[in-house]
């Protein structure tokens, strides 16, 4: 097991934890009370900083139920957070736009987050023909 060093910033939001037998990604939450107009935009505070492992780094997305409770979007679609954003002010935010008016109370699970090691390093080779059956060029169908 991995251990990560983890600060709250916040005493008001539950502590982080696996939901056991459902998932493997954890759920943020918001750590201060927002309420947003259609059209806003607003970097809503999750309560924590980390020190990730060496080689790894955190992805940030929303819940399927975020846009649906609350109707935000994540304007950065996915969040990466990396090793070298570690120190104890270094606060974990989610970049939310309000699609419509909407309030956000602290400890509202807005979005969840999974470690994952750091891609390899990866030499590419240009080449002529790549020696693989065409699929059709354009998505897994190959219609337009």
């Amino acid at each position: 097991m991995t251990s990560i060093k983890i600060k709250y910033l916040s005493d008001q939001i539950e502590k982080l934890q696996y939901i056991e037998n459902k998932s493997d990604w954890i759920d943020l939450r918001a750590a201060e009370k927002f309420e947003l107009k259609a059209g806003e935009f607003k970097l809503i505070p999750l309560g924590i900083a980390m020190e990730l492992p060496k080689g790894y780094e955190a992805h940030i997305v929303p819940r399927s139920s975020t846009f649906k409770n609350f109707g935000i979007l994540q304007t950065n679609s996915t969040g990466i957070v990396d090793e070298s954003y570690c120190g104890d002010n270094d606060q974990w935010f989610f970049p939310a736009l309000a699609m419509r008016d909407t309030i956000i109370n602290i400890n509202d699970r807005i979005c969840q987050f999974r470690i994952v090691e750091h891609q390899p390093r990866i030499d590419f080779i240009e080449v002529n023909q790549l020696g693989n059956q065409d699929r059709g060029g354009h998505g897994s169908t190959g219609k337009q």
